[in-house]
């Protein structure tokens, strides 16, 4: 994290997960997010394994090398894994680290509908919208989920916002079935 956290960046996205294989929907989105919010950073975090999902079907470091390859050519997007140095896999942790070694930036948590669906079921969900931008970006069959959401309903309109991007009909769950 160090190479990343020298530089005083004024904007970072951040896309956490546990890359169970990293795909071009990821790199997609990460596209989107350094355009639209004119990131001058973006990490993919990858982490052990997500505490709301089944264990990963790759090994860890497997993960981290198959991301590092697909995001080779981008400049602006790192592969981190922090678990170790953070004692945890919580979001909530990983966002207050980030900020505290970027003073004066701006943070944007980039997830998927499928996520923001079950985001009130993280630690401390209310108060990662309280110290990040959250970012929501579409997925195929999840517009309406999410906009019923717990934390849809809960959030303020300001704390989130939806981003309706053509949807790409992948995921890491459908690759794992071939």
């Amino acid at each position: 994290m160090k190479t990343v956290l020298k530089k005083k960046y004024k904007k970072i996205g951040i896309l956490g997960g546990s890359f169970d294989p990293p795909h071009k929907g990821h790199l997609y989105i990460s596209k989107i997010a350094l355009t639209k919010f004119k990131l001058n950073k973006l990490i993919w975090v990858v982490t052990k394994k997500n505490p709301h999902k089944k264990n990963p079907y790759l090994n860890t470091k497997v993960r981290i090398k198959l991301s590092k390859k697909l995001v080779k050519s981008e400049k602006k997007i790192v592969v981190k894994y922090l678990d170790d140095k953070l004692k945890s896999t919580k979001t909530f942790t990983l966002l207050r680290y980030i900020l505290k070694k970027n003073k004066n930036t701006k943070i944007y948590f980039l997830m998927g509908a499928d996520n923001f669906i079950k985001f009130h079921k993280w630690y401390s969900w209310q108060k990662i919208a309280k110290i990040v931008n959250i970012v929501v970006f579409a997925r195929k069959n999840y517009f309406t989920k999410a906009f019923n959401s717990i934390a849809s309903r809960r959030l303020k309109k300001s704390e989130w916002l939806y981003i309706n991007s053509k949807k790409i009909n992948i995921s890491s769950s459908l690759i794992r079935k071939f």
